[in-house]
């Protein structure tokens, strides 16, 4: 099975734990064991919005931000690659193209940012859709879609399976209202259902709980199934 992990900077390093990144970069590899290839996305966390939040006010614009925020999630990106042992040595991808022929190769990849104006959840949903994953799971500090921003609304209630369709209806009006946190960016959600890409949402802080999802399709998040779609062979295995 092929799959593209999107890993928030948030779950991998709220702060620096070589223990806590060394478990991420283990649950990757317990995927390849598995026969899965593997590309991982990291976000930039705290870390790139402390970052961002500075440069503006010292006057940068907004792609110089945008930058900004790329080098942090690229730093991530070497933070776990330096985690694996001997089952994967990643390959660093700085764009689509590098990533998409390591992945064609059957190696593992983990990338951070490409594009100023674009998050690492739709970059996660880009490489899903280039190279046929037949899985893009964002691992985030939600726990699933909420049909409103569950921090500020504690009547949110929580989707166990939507459409593509739905999410993107679940996702615009908390990205539309200031303040409010998706689990997932719209320009990403809008690729999903462009795709079809069947995905899964949920709680990325526990590693071996993200390699569950990915292996036996168990979790307790939020499925995306695209209209007709069936579950990945691999779950049958």
């Amino acid at each position: 099975m092929r799959v593209v992990l999107s890993l928030g900077g948030s779950v991998l390093a709220p702060e620096l734990d070589g223990e806590r990144v060394a478990s991420h970069a283990a649950a990757v590899e317990r995927l390849v064991r598995d026969g899965c290839d593997v590309g991982v996305v990291v976000g930039g966390g705290g870390v790139a919005r402390e970052y961002i939040e500075t440069g503006r006010e010292m006057g940068a614009n907004e792609v110089a931000l945008d930058r900004l925020g790329i080098d942090v999630t690229r730093v991530n990106a070497r933070l776990l690659r330096a985690g694996f042992g001997e089952v994967a040595d990643p390959t660093l991808a700085a764009d689509y193209e590098t990533a998409e022929a390591a992945l064609g190769r059957g190696e593992t990849v983990v990338m951070g940012g490409v594009t100023p104006g674009q998050t690492t959840d739709a970059v996660a949903a880009v490489l899903a859709e280039s190279v046929g994953a037949d899985l893009l799971v964002y691992g985030t500090g939600a726990d699933g879609v909420y049909d409103a921003d569950p921090a500020a609304d504690p009547d949110a209630t929580k989707s166990d399976r939507l459409s593509p369709s739905e999410l993107v209806d679940r996702i615009a009006p908390m990205s539309r209202d200031a303040g409010a946190s998706a689990p997932v960016d719209l320009f990403a959600a809008k690729l999903i259902e462009r795709a079809g890409m069947r995905t899964v949402v949920l709680d990325g802080t526990d590693p071996d709980a993200v390699a569950d999802a990915v292996l036996t399709g168990e979790h307790t998040g939020t499925d995306v199934v695209p209209e007709g779609g069936a579950e990945p062979s691999y779950w049958a295995h």
